[in-house]
């Protein structure tokens, strides 16, 4: 098959769908990307300034001005988007432009069966390039905040340790500190207000502002906020439980298997979200090479349920997505919706035909 003849085969997998195909404008407002990405993703953006001063950058994939543009039309509706075309991102060796194609599914009323539709998709389009037994990586957020959820840990450390998840080398570091924190005797703080007025003080005589950085308020937040964190102790035992959890790793009913075994072990109840990875795996079907792993998630928070990847016979990620519901409330949605969906990656799709 020729370059041509792929791109065609992928062009038909896209009309298959039964979806409205989108082409969001090319330049887009950088905020959004810097408030749900974050400094790393926005280091790959490709920026300019507008006359009034604020910042835009080309577009460096489509999801979020399709989500953004669903929920500012009025949410709530079952929706389904596709697209192919154009997106910009920096890379090693400098600015470069390549095609992206993918799906959306928002607000369907049978969230399993949409992630399903968005894993045929995907193997549909990467079969369009002869990958017809690709390598798939799963992973369980809503797995992993289940067992978050029910360790026997202080509240105030739930949402950082979520906040790593994904991130395997800054979570090891994280539970690699708190496995050395002696747990200290609680020591009395000050107030607030005295703890204000003595940093006020302090800034005053050394003639620092006290407006132009952080304020003497902000500063007294933060260090009560981090001399909490260090008095509140998280049990060697939980640390122990989610450096087992987060070691798991291989096919995915053995993997499965095993996570049963510990929560059986550990008297925790993961019997939904395991549930739901089995009926997903039975979607996928016997033949398809599936791998779990517990610490896999992509670095960005907003996904919360299945989260995949696939690969062909190298390395290069050729599809990846899952279920992301949380983005639409991050982007103004007053309730709950389900969302699915899946990019791939058009340049390394024709590479990995061309071998």
């Amino acid at each position: 098959m020729t370059p041509a003849t792929r791109r065609t085969a992928l062009e038909s997998v896209i009309a298959a769908q039964a979806a409205e195909r989108v082409n969001p404008p090319l330049l887009l407002p950088a905020d959004p990307y810097f408030d749900l990405a974050g400094e790393e993703f926005g280091r790959r953006l490709l920026l300019t300034s507008g006359n009034d001063g604020a910042e835009y950058c080309l577009r460096p994939d489509f999801t979020l001005p399709i989500v953004a543009d669903y929920i500012r039309n009025g949410p709530g509706k079952p929706a389904a988007f596709s697209y192919l075309g154009p997106i910009f991102r920096q890379r090693e060796d400098g600015p470069a432009e390549f095609d992206q194609a993918g799906l959306e599914l928002l607000a369907q009323q049978n969230a399993d069966a949409a992630l399903d539709a968005v894993f045929a998709f995907a193997r549909d389009a990467l079969a369009a390039y002869g990958i017809t037994r690709p390598r798939i990586r799963l992973g369980g957020v809503r797995l992993f905040e289940a067992l978050l959820a029910q360790a026997d840990m202080p509240d105030a450390w739930r949402p950082r340790i979520r906040h790593r998840f994904g991130h395997p080398e800054a979570l090891s570091r994280l539970l690699a500190r708190l496995t050395a924190a002696p747990d200290l005797p609680r020591v009395k703080q000050p107030s607030r207000k005295a703890l204000v007025e003595d940093i006020t003080g302090r800034m005053t005589a050394a003639g620092l502002s006290l407006t132009e950085s952080r304020t003497p308020e902000e500063i007294a937040e933060r260090y009560l906020e981090q001399q909490a964190l260090d008095a509140a102790h998280v049990p060697a035992d939980t640390l122990r439980l989610l450096k087992d959890y987060l070691a798991i790793s291989g096919p995915a009913l053995q993997a499965l298997t095993r996570i049963e075994a510990l929560a059986h072990v550990r008297k925790l109840d993961l019997s939904a979200p395991l549930a739901t990875l089995r009926r997903h795996l039975v979607a996928l079907g016997s033949e398809a090479d599936v791998v779990f792993e517990a610490d896999f998630s992509p670095r960005l928070d907003y996904y919360t349920g299945i989260v995949f990847e696939m690969s062909g016979r190298g390395d290069e990620i050729l599809a990846s997505g899952g279920q992301y519901d949380r983005l639409l409330e991050r982007l103004g949605a007053t309730s709950p919706i389900a969302a699915s969906g899946c990019a791939l990656w058009v340049d390394r799709l024709e590479a990995e035909a061309a071998r």
